[in-house]
């Protein structure tokens, strides 16, 4: 029996846009994902920015962006923690909840290229895939410098989607994905939200009402 393969998307999503749903479906397509749970963080604790909208606002946000796609679910797990969300500590709530499963954290090259600040990050790497995708404005290459030994020799760039099978996943785990990013950033949308231009192109519809009807990022 094969193991189901969920993917894990976290990010502030301040607020979510079409960018973020758009790589989250193709990891799902191309890893061949049971689903991807898309978790917003509760207190990010590399950015500390002024404007991030209350939890609650983002995490209403990216349910409403979610609603057509199946496959790509919202999940609350580090809001209703309230604390600090360290992904060390989101995985090993996961793996209490899916036991039987194969677990792929999936993040943009630039926050891989600052793994080595996180929180446990070996751990984190020895416990799940990492799907490392491609970012607007940065290079996937400089993946390939941010570790040493064994986690360098198990990543792997060029690789064929159609055969993702049990010998890849047992030989690599980092995976370093190129994929057609729209280049869209969170920051752009609140900055245009408060000069009062619009964001039609960059946010769902229903995400575009809920900011306006709630005054958001003004």
């Amino acid at each position: 029996m094969n193991k189901e393969r969920i993917g894990i998307f976290g990010g502030t999503f301040n607020p979510i846009h079409r960018g973020h749903v758009k790589a989250a479906l193709e990891v799902q397509e191309i890893f061949s994902l049971d689903k991807i749970l898309l978790i917003p963080s509760y207190i990010p604790p590399h950015k500390g920015a002024p404007d991030v909208a209350p939890a609650s606002h983002r995490l209403r946000m990216v349910e409403l962006a979610l609603t057509p796609y199946p496959l790509i679910v919202p999940s609350s797990i580090e809001i209703d923690a309230k604390g600090k969300s360290y992904s060390i500590l989101t995985l090993a709530k996961l793996k209490k909840q899916y036991p039987d499963s194969s677990m792929f954290f999936i993040l943009g090259v630039d926050a891989f290229l600052e793994i080595d600040t996180w929180r446990d990050y070996e751990k984190l790497l020895d416990q799940c895939h990492f799907i490392v995708i491609s970012r607007p404005g940065f290079d996937l290459e400089d993946a390939k410098d941010v570790l040493r030994g064994s986690y360098k020799e198990r990543m792997v760039q060029d690789f064929d989607s159609v055969k993702l099978d049990k010998v890849i996943l047992h030989s690599y785990k980092i995976f370093l994905l190129s994929i057609p990013a729209l280049d869209i950033a969170s920051k752009d949308i609140r900055r245009k939200v408060k000069l009062g231009k619009s964001i039609t192109d960059l946010v769902a519809e229903p995400v575009q009402e809920y900011i306006s009807s709630n005054k958001l990022y003004l």
